[in-house]
């Protein structure tokens, strides 16, 4: 049984149920993907699986001398978004293997590691949800100001980790136990109950829970 599969976001859509609720769902395009190497214990010092996703747009003359040489012997090579899953016993897999969305049935739980969306530099309002100033007694430019960050004499000092004004999303952000709601071997689609991180388009890792 394969741990997971690389995939990319599609976008959201609905699905009408039996009842007639609507169900939020997300289709992803997982995979093809490949097993491109297998590493143990022995010589890697853990056992895993690494996975590389199929893509038409990859052609073979775009990738670099390390890359080629590390894909050599591969029916296909229009391969890219290399990821490790860990398995405990990698006896029952070979390099140059296929996954596609065969191995996850309806009705199976996968958790969804993406990138988040990217929403740039944003204030404490946007980024931390801080209510603001008041709108009275002569604020007229404070509404979405973090107010004081001080910490008077002692510490003296601004502490580690407080909440400012920075760079909000882009991080790696995982969603747990998402439902299989259908599956598409043959054309590779996957949908998934509720959202995803990131944008459309963006890289996916999903992996079966146990």
């Amino acid at each position: 049984m394969f741990p997971g599969i690389l995939g990319k976001k599609i976008g959201m859509t609905q699905l009408f149920q039996e009842s007639g609720e609507v169900m939020a769902v997300t289709a992803i395009q997982a995979g093809p993907s490949v097993i491109t190497q297998i590493k143990t214990r022995d010589k890697d010092g853990y056992d895993a699986i690494q996975v590389g996703l199929i893509e038409d747009k990859v052609k073979p003359s775009k990738l670099n001398s390390p890359e080629k040489g590390h894909l050599r012997g591969l029916e296909n090579t229009n391969i890219r978004h290399l990821h490790e899953f860990r398995v405990n016993d990698t006896s029952p897999f070979k390099r140059g293997d296929k996954i596609d969305v065969s191995f996850l049935k309806q009705g199976d739980f996968v958790n969804v590691t993406g990138f988040s969306k990217g929403r740039g530099f944003a204030g404490v309002v946007k980024r931390h949800h801080f209510a603001g100033g008041p709108k009275t007694h002569g604020q007229t430019d404070r509404h979405r100001a973090p107010g004081s960050i001080g910490s008077t004499t002692f510490p003296g000092r601004v502490l580690k980790g407080k909440r400012m004004s920075g760079h909000m999303g882009d991080k790696i952000v995982t969603v747990r136990s998402l439902k299989v709601v259908q599956t598409d071997p043959e054309h590779n689609v996957l949908l998934l109950q509720g959202a995803v991180p990131g944008a459309n388009g963006g890289l996916l890792v999903i992996k079966k829970v146990r």
